[in-house]
């Protein structure tokens, strides 16, 4: 069968004394992103019971919905871009919590909240004053059909911070590389950063990357990313998810939906449970002081 049930003991005991269970879906997919989601149930199996169904793309949601009410099933959890498509199909009495994806379309959620995979820029920009006092700009290209949300979020979020974010559009790699030959041009490396978003579009891995950290390094700038695989390759730091905790606060706003009937947020939701990574010969280029390593959760090179 494409609909795989996992129902722990004390999930079955839950039903039978008839109390209501929270439901997650999840994509059956393989590594690495199954031991991502695998720590995201573990942060909600931690707050509450639950039943599990791991998805596979042909999963009849038929199916899904009927085993849905056979357990009395009132909100579901549902993780990945699979479990958000099922869960805009799902009967309009079940509640909706949605997570473990970056972003989601504009229509289909049903003002559901989304915990995204984004951290907050607020958090990125916090880190880069904290490391880098003396900063005035931070630049970032970006395309707008994926991080124009995201953008205005975080042209707000650096104004409360006293920062100024000058952003680029591009909606191909050729116009991206421009934006970043621009700022290369004309940044200021002792008051200007560089962060880069998840766009695959800007940040294309084989050419634009490589281009942003060698000219960045020539130039002294710093750069920072939403991307945790990026500090590993040179980036000065990025923050990336803390699944245990992320599970943790998407079974709390299921279970206030149960207790109350509303989530407490809608829409998407920013990431807050955060790590941090840092690259120390980075850090060491730009002159950063980095004696408290305790203050990251990851260190590059990892010597």
């Amino acid at each position: 069968m494409s609909l795989i049930l996992l129902t722990p003991i004390p999930t079955a005991v839950a039903f039978q004394t008839g109390k209501t269970a929270v439901a997650i879906i999840y994509p059956d997919i393989a590594e690495p992103y199954r031991t991502v989601f695998e720590q995201i149930i573990s942060g909600i199996d931690s707050t509450t019971q639950t039943v599990k169904y791991a998805v596979a793309p042909d999963v009849n949601i038929n199916d899904l919905k009927n085993g849905l009410r056979q357990q009395n099933i009132k909100v579901v959890i549902a993780l990945g871009r699979q479990g958000m498509g099922i869960a805009a199909s799902l009967d309009r009495d079940i509640g909706v919590v949605m997570g473990g994806v970056i972003t989601a379309p504009d229509n289909g959620i049903r003002d559901l909240p989304l915990h995204s995979l984004s951290p907050d820029p607020a958090l990125l920009f916090e880190l880069l004053k904290k490391l880098l006092p003396a900063t005035r700009r931070v630049f970032a290209v970006y395309n707008p059909k994926q991080n124009a949300w995201l953008i205005r979020q975080a042209k707000m979020s650096a104004r409360s911070l006293g920062l100024e974010l000058v952003t680029y559009e591009a909606q191909d790699l050729h116009s991206a590389v421009q934006g970043y030959q621009d700022f290369f041009n004309n940044a200021d490396s002792r008051q200007d950063a560089l962060w880069l978003l998840q766009d695959s579009t800007t940040v294309e891995e084989s050419s634009a990357l490589p281009l942003v950290l060698q000219e960045s390094w020539n130039r002294n700038l710093a750069v920072f990313s939403s991307n945790f695989g990026h500090v590993r390759r040179g980036v000065l730091f990025s923050l990336y998810p803390d699944n245990g905790k992320m599970g943790g606060h998407l079974a709390d706003m299921a279970l206030r939906f149960l207790a109350s009937g509303d989530y407490g947020e809608h829409g998407v939701i920013l990431l807050r449970e955060v790590l941090t990574a840092i690259n120390l010969r980075t850090a060491k280029h730009l002159d950063i002081n980095t004696s408290r390593q305790q203050d990251f959760d990851v260190a590059f090179p990892d010597e």
